[in-house]
């Protein structure tokens, strides 16, 4: 348990995984009240927005206060009818101006990195204290979803969501100790095929699950091939959608008592 955990110095990795990554926020009440700091944080589009939260100094109550604040989808989703993506990011631009204001990625309280794809040559982007940018750009990058989100511009380079290149950023972290939190790991899908009476159900929770297997499975790869000393936390996110951002208190539980 997390309580019991005794390395000195470690990063904390948190994954991406829309809603589901609220799961996020319970583990780290649980780090805040045994007094678990990391040296050094990674995150990957959910994660990388509570990541960075976590990096600027917010502890963990203030944050749910903030992801509480915009429940509501007209809080922060504006439609788009052009473009390659049905969001646009107006809103959710304005919130995060709001908490982050013009911080650049060098100038948190614990070193961040934000993991982005790069979607004219596929590779990965790391932001980190080493990029001359604004951490509300950096999250913008890594939280968009393609074709969900606008894909975001920075410095004539345009990115996409981190998962497509790795979605639990373990790689990327710099101490051999590491607690790494997968809100789409092993725990996050059913293990039976569906079977609704409508098809259609059937249709999109075959698609979420292909989705939730693919991101599984990648991450998996990255884990075998790691020489890190992983603590890994797979929340029982199964029972919830990746957009159920309305189901706050339910999916924040998920992450409490590892």
């Amino acid at each position: 348990m997390i309580k019991n955990y005794s390395a000195e110095d470690f990063t904390l990795v948190l994954s991406g995984g829309g809603a589901l990554g609220i799961s996020h926020l319970g583990v780290l009440h649980d780090l805040e009240i045994n007094g678990l700091t990391p040296k050094e944080i990674v995150g990957t589009s959910m994660g990388g927005i509570i990541g960075a939260c976590i990096a600027i100094g917010m502890r963990e109550k203030e944050i749910l206060e903030q992801i509480q604040s915009f429940v509501s989808i007209s809080n922060w989703i504006k439609f788009s009818f052009s473009g390659n993506a049905i969001v646009d990011n107006d809103k959710i631009a304005k919130i995060f101006s709001e908490i982050f204001g013009e911080r650049k990625m060098s100038e948190t309280l614990i070193p961040l990195k934000l993991i982005a794809t790069n979607l004219r040559s596929g590779e990965k982007k790391v932001f980190t204290a080493l990029d001359d940018v604004y951490i509300k750009d950096a999250i913008l990058s890594t939280m968009a979803i393609p074709g969900v989100f606008e894909e975001h511009t920075i410095d004539g380079d345009i990115y996409g969501d981190g998962f497509l290149c790795e979605n639990l950023g373990i790689n990327e972290a710099s101490y051999k100790y590491v607690i790494a939190v997968d809100a789409l790991g092993n725990n996050s899908f059913e293990k039976e095929m569906p079977d609704n009476f409508f098809k259609t159900a059937n249709v999109f929770n075959m698609f979420e699950k292909s989705m939730r297997l693919l991101i599984y499975n990648q991450t998996q790869t990255h884990i075998r091939n790691s020489d890190k000393s992983i603590y890994l936390i797979e929340p029982n996110t199964k029972k919830y959608k990746t957009f159920d951002f309305h189901k706050i208190t339910e999916i924040r539980a998920l992450g409490l008592g590892f």
